[in-house]
């Protein structure tokens, strides 16, 4: 009958619950996609006052773009970089346009959820800050080498996340090459296939328009897959960034954002004191949840794991 319901098709209610678990677990990466909903929110709204009050356009707009984005954008022009040198991080948060934010950051949850089960939430930001400086690296090298660039240089702007996006989308495809993805049309396919399938579009599509993104997209790639081949190998290339803590700075920018939290709540709270006997009862607990993972991971390997086995051995080990 036409009127039934599917029983599996969720409701928006469900679809917005979900959105608002994401962000209430405040992991790395909820963080990383609010920053730049964040960015983009700040961007438009700017633009929106400026247009309401007349503002002059050549004041408002600079080479295309509004002022705003041209200041948090990446200039290919070394002498234009040397003014603007912030631009090195800030460009990896600015997208103008919804379309670009919205592919971006599905790219970005998909990536990152398989990225988290397997590597930590430290190297994820690594990977997203150093992804993104291996892209305007590449970018502002190409753009200062080759003719082909040259009339071009002194305008050039680079802006968007999908650099750093890529690189944890290759990073997680090099971890687990054969993980498969449930695509719309083509069913289920591997990870390693999809990531050669955009990494060739980036390369076949350099003379087609808008060079300096897609070669800043092989860039991010590129140190996706040298992060990953190192890490099997024993060696952690982005060890050193790992221990600035960057994350805390990131975490600071959030917490602008939230509401403070009052403190006179505590006076009419008294929490009761743990036992000796319920501590030691918990702790015994998480410990043969602990053996049996390990025991699991014995008989059938780290693969079998649940992702929600595979948090609790990282934070237990953490904790130790």
């Amino acid at each position: 009958m036409y009127g039934s319901s599917n029983p599996y098709q969720k409701q928006p209610g469900e679809y917005w619950a979900a959105i608002k678990q994401f962000f209430n677990k405040k992991t790395t990466l909820s963080n990383l996609v609010l920053i730049n909903i964040l960015v983009f929110l700040f961007i438009n709204l700017a633009s929106l006052f400026l247009f309401l009050f007349s503002i002059d356009q050549s004041f408002a707009h600079v080479r295309g773009v509004s002022r705003l984005v041209y200041w948090l954008s990446l200039p290919a022009d070394l002498s234009a970089l040397m003014f603007k040198p912030w631009t090195l991080i800030t460009y990896m948060f600015v997208q103008e346009g919804f379309l670009h934010l919205l592919f971006n950051m599905m790219v970005l949850y998909i990536g990152g959820q398989i990225f988290s089960n397997f590597m930590s939430s430290k190297m994820l930001l690594t990977t997203y800050i150093l992804g993104g400086l291996s892209g305007a690296l590449l970018y502002i090298i190409s753009f200062n080498i080759f003719p082909a660039f040259e009339p071009n240089v002194s305008n050039a702007i680079a802006l968007g996340s999908s650099a750093s996006v890529l690189a944890i989308f290759v990073a997680s495809a090099t971890y687990a090459p054969n993980l498969k993805l449930q695509l719309f049309l083509f069913g289920q396919v591997s990870l390693k296939y999809i990531a050669l399938v955009i990494i060739a579009l980036d390369v076949l599509n350099i003379q087609n328009g808008n060079a300096g993104g897609h070669i800043a997209h092989l860039g991010g790639a590129l140190y996706g897959f040298l992060f990953v081949y190192n890490l099997k190998k024993g060696r952690n290339i982005g060890n050193f960034f790992e221990r600035l803590n960057i994350g805390s700075v990131f975490t600071s920018f959030i917490n602008l954002f939230k509401k403070p939290k009052h403190n006179f709540k505590n006076v009419y709270t008294n929490k009761k004191p743990v036992k000796d006997t319920d501590y030691l009862r918990k702790k015994a607990e998480e410990q043969a949840n602990i053996d049996e993972i390990l025991e699991k991971i014995k008989k059938s390997g780290y693969e079998s794991l649940s992702s929600e086995e595979k948090a609790k051995l990282f934070n237990a080990s953490n904790s130790k």
